[in-house]
């Protein structure tokens, strides 16, 4: 795990502007606020017709106010899996109070039509799936983040440079299949050596015929890698209230076909996969990298993009895995506060 000196010095050598805490540049009024204790009821909910199907859209916040020239620009959550859904960005609807907060569940997922056909499931079809959700609710300037493999059509949709774009924030991103496998496998050094011999056990040919004692094992260890570097945080009690009627919550399906079986290895479709390329044509100044102090999406690799991406910000929400809203709520959401205000200060 890497320790706050290391941190610091990395940041140091970055070469970007960073920010190396939620407590810098004013957000350590902001990360003051309490958590949420319930999720506020979405202000607004609606089924758009994307490419495919058509994809469940939650609004917190005066939308209106934003399409009137009256208020910032809203900011959409594209989130993680694939296969994941909008429920890990839940905590941000604190954002609200300031700018309408989008959250969608892509297609195949939450409570999105569920066509469940793999012709769907490419990189370019959910890019142009978020540009639906854009275009269905008639936004003609708007913030886009995206977390994890969300993190990935996110980077797409910045590269596309769309006049509609205000501001761009890749959080934990998949930028390239190979530096998330690196990634996975130089953080697997860090656990306990029995750990380690277990996952490496795991990779191998399953016994036959199964055994029961031989799964639980290969389970223990990966939630082990999880507890370290994905989810440091047990869920709070308004996480594990929320279950809408009907979501059918994380897609397996979707997930295997695209990425694989496990953290440590890409099998699907999103195996050679390589965005890297693309953080060249990002425009900098618009963009901000955002990572947890333990994240699976290592500092140090999150850092080497932000790098590549000229005139970029970075920041490091300390204290959390790879599950910055969840793990540290009130710090994430004290730097997209700060981060979108500023943003929204300079010129468009």
């Amino acid at each position: 795990m890497i320790e706050r000196r290391k941190l610091l010095g990395l940041l140091a050598a970055a070469g970007t502007t960073t920010l190396a805490s939620a407590a810098t540049r004013g957000a350590r009024a902001d990360a003051a606020r309490p958590a949420l204790a319930t999720f506020p009821q979405p202000d607004r909910e609606v089924r758009l017709p994307v490419p495919g199907g058509r994809v469940y859209v939650r609004i917190n916040g005066d939308l209106d106010a934003a399409l009137a020239g009256a208020a910032p620009p809203p900011i959409v959550m594209v989130h993680g899996g694939p296969g994941g859904t909008h429920s890990g960005f839940l905590d941000a609807l604190a954002l609200a109070d300031e700018r309408a907060v989008i959250l969608y569940d892509q297609l195949d997922s939450g409570l999105s039509d569920h066509p469940m056909d793999p012709a769907n499931w490419t990189v370019g079809r959910f890019v142009d799936e978020l540009e639906a959700v854009r275009e269905g609710l008639k936004i003609p300037r708007w913030h886009v983040l995206g977390h994890s493999w969300g993190g990935t059509v996110a980077l797409e949709y910045g590269a596309r440079r769309s006049p509609a774009l205000a501001g761009l924030v890749l959080a934990s991103p998949l930028v390239s299949t190979r530096s998330w496998i690196a990634d996975a496998n130089l953080l697997r050094g860090d656990l306990p050596a029995a750990v380690q011999d277990q996952l490496t056990r795991c990779e191998g040919t399953p016994p036959s015929p199964p055994d029961k004692a031989f799964s639980a094992a290969c389970d223990a260890a990966t939630d082990a890698f999880y507890t370290a570097f994905l989810t440091r945080e047990p869920p709070s009690p308004a996480h594990r209230a929320y279950r809408p009627a009907g979501d059918r919550g994380f897609n397996p399906v979707l997930y295997k076909t695209m990425w694989g079986a496990t953290e440590f290895s890409a099998t699907g479709t999103l195996k050679a996969y390589d965005g890297e390329p693309l953080l060249d044509r990002l425009d900098g100044s618009r963009t901000l990298f955002m990572v947890g102090q333990y994240d699976e999406a290592r500092p140090a690799t999150t850092i080497a993009f932000s790098r590549r991406t000229k005139g970029s910000e970075l920041a490091v929400v300390p204290g959390a895995g790879h599950a910055t809203f969840t793990d540290r709520p009130e710090e994430t959401v004290a730097v997209l506060r700060q981060w979108l205000r500023r943003r929204d200060a300079r010129p468009s």
